[in-house]
């Protein structure tokens, strides 16, 4: 029902989670990251549990492999799951089970894996994958997006669309960016978009957030006066776009 990346930076040690799906407010229920341990997207029939205790096993220090194999191992269930991972060193493991509906499958890369299932067919992963390599060097949530992209032009899944998401992983607990598309008609194109405008005003403000082990300082002031404008008044908000 769904198609994703997982990915890690190797410039920044960034992790990252692009999902898209026919269902709404995929964001809330697939992707999974945790500071310096790595990222998940658990998907087909969704164990969140999976997840965490993926996220628990690589922050252990098992590799990505070691650590979807023990954790599948305990779920009776697991041939209805499809679930990708990515650990703190880069290294990409992926599951697609039996009982997944197809076109299912999955692609492991250096330092990401994508997975999908209920696709129009294989053409989707082979997309997604190729954006990833090819846009080597550009920041983590640009190939994420590219790959989305990528998907989603090449068919997507084959109900239709509905939700996408794109959630980076940096050295603090909370996420760096986590924006959600949850009910739109074009859901991967809207997250561009959104995407676009949060570089401008969102960013700048989670850059300034308190940062663990550091001091808390003023709020900068060139954001605070941003933020005090009205939304179409702010960088990036002069544009019209669907709601």
């Amino acid at each position: 029902m769904t198609f994703s990346i997982v990915a890690r930076c190797p410039a920044t040690g960034r992790h990252g989670v692009a999902v898209a799906t026919a269902v709404p407010a995929v964001g809330s229920m697939c992707p999974f990251t945790r500071a310096g341990t790595g990222a998940v997207s658990t998907q087909s029939w969704v164990n969140p549990y999976l997840a965490l205790d993926l996220l628990d096993a690589t922050a252990e220090g098992r590799p990505a492999r070691a650590a979807l194999d023990a954790v599948l191992a305990g779920d009776a269930s697991r041939e209805l799951r499809q679930i990708g991972v990515v650990d703190a060193a880069g290294a990409a493991a992926a599951f697609t089970g039996a009982d997944c509906t197809p076109w299912c499958g999955h692609e492991i890369g250096d330092g990401f894996a994508v997975q999908g299932n209920m696709l129009t067919g294989p053409e989707v992963i082979a997309a997604m994958a190729a954006a990833f390599r090819t846009s080597e060097g550009m920041p983590l949530d640009e190939r994420l997006m590219r790959a989305m992209e990528a998907g989603d032009a090449a068919g997507g899944d084959r109900r239709g669309r509905q939700s996408a998401s794109l959630r980076l992983q940096g050295e603090e607990a909370y996420p760096a960016l986590d924006l959600r598309v949850d009910e739109h008609p074009q859901p991967v194109t809207e997250l561009r978009r959104v995407l676009g405008i949060a570089r401008l005003q969102l960013v700048p403000f989670v850059d300034g957030m308190p940062k663990r082990g550091a001091p808390p300082g003023p709020a900068p002031a060139a954001v605070t006066a941003m933020l005090a404008l009205a939304p179409p008044d702010r960088p990036g908000g002069g544009g019209s776009g669907p709601s």
